[in-house]
């Protein structure tokens, strides 16, 4: 692809500054990058039912984050993410309909007037500025390859034209997000070519019911991971030789729940319901897809040389039951925000707790919903077995792989580098205060967490109406706060609301 001039001046530059080989000291890159993962699904962050040993692995031999925060929504989660801002910037909760090419396939639609649909949509996504720089230029402008397997873009539809913009050398994978929520896709897309997948024929991608009592192997042959998991292996094998930055937005373990088989841990389990199973299985072959991933850089002699990267886009999401039952009015008659509940897994059945006791899941402004693992191996770099509790957020890792792969940050990006903390070395670099942003209803739900450990959490904003609580001490969140600090409920409001749509000065 021809890079826009901003970016080929960059890359003359990177090269000066670095010279050709250069390139052989710096790392290889992976980042894994789960769907709808609970921070408590994982063994290293408590999950007792369901072994996680390969993810485990990883912080063992490398470094866990305990102050990590993602969105609270796929598609800010990963806006957030590729742009190395925070999603309460303009533009970070914007996104394009999804599932347009399910009505074509299906025979509701001709293909006249799918074309049409497509045009409009592509004329109304969101626009790219022109000296805008996204996380996989970063790596290419430094002499990187670049790929993505999976769930392409942020969300919900994109394009060849348009992953290509975002700095990806080859991509493979789901073009619509709403077709990614069934795992039997009669095709995906390489390089904007669509391929076939044996076996697979429904329309809407062997999507199953929330309640996940289909039988298991249902929806078709051809299962999307497996296709993942076969192109990042075969692509490490044949570009061992140069560096590489590789992202995998997989699937796993968003619903509703499918897979080919279930896992021998949970097949008899006598207790775990036919959706429970499914989903344990689907965080297993998650964990083994990572193993696997592990296994081919030692094979091909990369595993000193490559910093593998595990996080998770937002918190936790039920799959498998039970679902909240929140009352759309109180007693009095008054309209409830969902976010006064403070509903928890480890409270309403959920037998996994895959929000580790955190109030809140997807879509919350509590912990259960923003609050993400990211763990990091890095042989002879990273401290095995360390933790740290440096606040970071999705919007750093731009910043991080740029200092990692000897690259340039864009100006004005949120993004800060936390490679000190990985490197065992002072972090003077600190945010002083991280964004969520959350715009389910009408009385949103952001939330502003600072150095010290502050969180205030916008219930109704209306009604003038925050929460504030000691991470510190209850990072669960128990206990509001906001009576006993009415000033600093101010200080902090005041910050939230002036990040919240603002201007981007990377722009």
């Amino acid at each position: 692809m021809r890079l826009p001039a901003f970016l080929a001046l960059w890359c003359f530059v990177a090269t000066l500054l670095w010279g050709e080989g250069a390139t052989q000291d710096r790392p290889n890159v992976i980042l894994i990058y789960a769907d709808d993962l609970g921070i408590g699904m994982l063994g290293c962050y408590g999950q007792k039912i369901v072994t996680t040993p390969n993810i485990d692995r990883l912080a063992s031999e490398g470094i866990k984050f305990n102050n990590y925060y993602g969105g609270v929504f796929c598609a800010s989660a990963r806006w957030s993410l590729l742009t190395g801002m925070h999603d309460g910037r303009i533009g970070g909760w914007g996104h394009n309909r999804g599932g347009l090419p399910i009505p074509r396939d299906s025979g509701k639609m001709s293909e006249e007037e799918y074309r049409r649909q497509q045009e409009k949509l592509k004329a109304n996504s969101s626009p790219i500025a022109d000296d805008e720089v996204f996380l996989a230029q970063v790596a290419q402008a430094a002499g990187y390859t670049t790929a993505q397997f999976g769930k392409i873009d942020h969300g919900f539809t994109t394009w060849k034209e348009r992953v290509e913009r975002y700095g990806w050398d080859h991509h493979v994978g789901f073009y619509d997000h709403t077709r990614a929520h069934g795992f039997y896709p009669p095709y995906l897309w390489r390089d904007g070519e669509r391929f076939e997948l044996a076996g697979n024929y429904d329309p809407h991608c062997g999507k199953m019911s929330e309640k996940g009592d289909e039988p298991v192997g249902s929806g078709g042959e051809t299962y999307s991971q497996n296709v993942f998991i076969e192109g990042i292996l075969e692509f490490i094998r044949e570009h061992k030789e140069e560096p590489f930055f590789i992202y995998h937005p997989t699937q796993l373990p968003h619903g509703p729940v499918a897979i080919p088989k279930l896992h021998p841990d949970f097949a008899e389990h006598p207790s775990l319901s036919l959706a429970e199973k499914k989903y344990a299985s689907m965080v297993k072959m998650l964990d083994e897809h990572v193993g696997l991933i592990l296994k081919e850089l030692e094979e091909q002699g990369l595993a000193e040389k490559t910093a593998v990267f595990f996080a998770s886009d937002n918190g936790h999401e039920l799959y498998y039951g039970p679902k909240p039952n929140y009352p759309t009015r109180a007693p009095n008659g008054e309209r409830t925000n969902l976010t006064d509940k403070k509903w928890r897994t480890s409270e309403h059945g959920d037998v996994f707790d895959g929000a580790g006791g955190r109030a809140g899941l997807k879509r919350s402004g509590y912990q259960g919903g923003m609050q993400c693992p990211l763990i990091v191996k890095w042989p002879g770099r990273v401290e095995a077995g360390s933790e740290t509790s440096v606040l970071s957020s999705h919007y750093d890792f731009m910043a991080t792989l740029a200092e990692m792969v000897g690259g340039e940050v864009p100006p004005g990006k949120d993004s800060v580098s936390y490679l000190p903390t990985l490197l065992g070395k002072e972090q003077r670099e600190l945010h002083d205060y991280i964004v969520v942003n959350n715009r389910f209803n009408k009385m949103a739900r952001s939330a502003l967490i600072t150095k010290e450990g502050w969180k205030l959490v916008e219930i109704d904003r209306g009604k003038d109406r925050f929460q504030l609580y000691d991470l510190n001490s209850d990072n669960l969140e128990f206990e509001d706060l906001a009576s006993q600090y009415p000033e600093r409920v101010l200080e902090l409001k005041t910050i939230l609301l002036r990040e919240l749509d603002s201007e981007r000065p990377d722009l």
